[in-house]
């Protein structure tokens, strides 16, 4: 599968340093992974990623599908949302404020990715958010943050709520909305996401047993959280990288053209 030739596209590699290049690719391969795996809504959510360097991002372009996106096709802003290279297309407004807004505060954040799944909103949706039933969930819960409802995300003045909201965590759920991971690399924020979006999944089949569920004790829970929350923070962050050459790798294979 590989973008439409009709698309007003051009090669941008080089125009930009290396290691933006490399950014991209990664960044595009993101989005169609998003796409493989079917957690992408149409046209809408976004993931963003820090150029090298500096404190713009880049971020999809408005109007495309996950799977028609390519290295070259995403936009690069900065923290106003101002373009800083010509393109055809605009970026989602709620993107930018939800975007922006963790880039302004996370130095540490590379790269951020928001889904609306149906699994995902489920779990958002229920009271007591996501439960210790799984495997999956301990991570999770070792830095998650929730962000309350206040309608589509076109208002900057929720920037500073949702900052205070994240804090330092690396998953965040939305009620009523959907997902989110913060992480230092593109590999990292999607192995956090397929973490949480898989933790969503099981919790909702589980709940749709009908009998009662075990959780984990909470023992469990608190020894897991420490040793967790010092890996996230160790040189080699959540794994992700030991994961994405084989995810290229199946993309490469399912849906290629992604460096373009």
């Amino acid at each position: 599968m590989t973008v439409a030739h009709s698309l007003p596209i051009t090669s941008v590699k080089d125009q930009v340093s290396a290691a933006e290049w490399q950014t991209r690719v990664d960044l595009a391969a993101c989005y169609r992974l998003i796409a493989l795996h079917g957690w992408d809504d149409l046209i809408f959510t976004h993931i963003s990623a820090k150029v090298p360097g500096t404190e713009d991002f880049l971020i999809n372009p408005y109007g495309l599908m996950f799977h028609e996106i390519t290295a070259s096709s995403l936009v690069k802003v900065d923290l106003a949302g101002k373009k800083l290279m010509a393109s055809a297309f605009e970026i989602n407004p709620a993107g930018y404020t939800i975007h922006s807004a963790v880039h302004e505060v996370r130095e540490d954040v590379g790269c951020v990715l928001h889904i609306h799944t149906p699994a995902g909103i489920a779990v958002s949706a229920q009271k007591q958010g996501l439960l210790p039933l799984s495997q999956q969930s301990l991570f999770v819960l070792a830095s998650l943050a929730y962000h309350g409802y206040e309608g589509v995300a076109l208002h900057h003045e929720e920037k500073a709520r949702l900052q205070s909201d994240l804090g330092d965590k690396n998953f965040m759920i939305l009620p009523n909305h959907g997902l989110l991971t913060a992480f230092g690399s593109i590999a990292d924020a999607f192995l956090g996401m397929f973490i949480l979006q898989r933790a969503c999944e099981v919790q909702v089949l589980a709940q749709g047993g009908g009998v009662e569920l075990i959780h984990i004790p909470e023992p469990i829970l608190v020894g897991a959280r420490g040793m967790i929350t010092a890996v996230m923070k160790s040189s080699y962050g959540m794994g992700g990288a030991l994961a994405w050459p084989a995810l290229l790798r199946k993309l490469d294979l399912q849906m290629p053209g992604y460096d373009a």
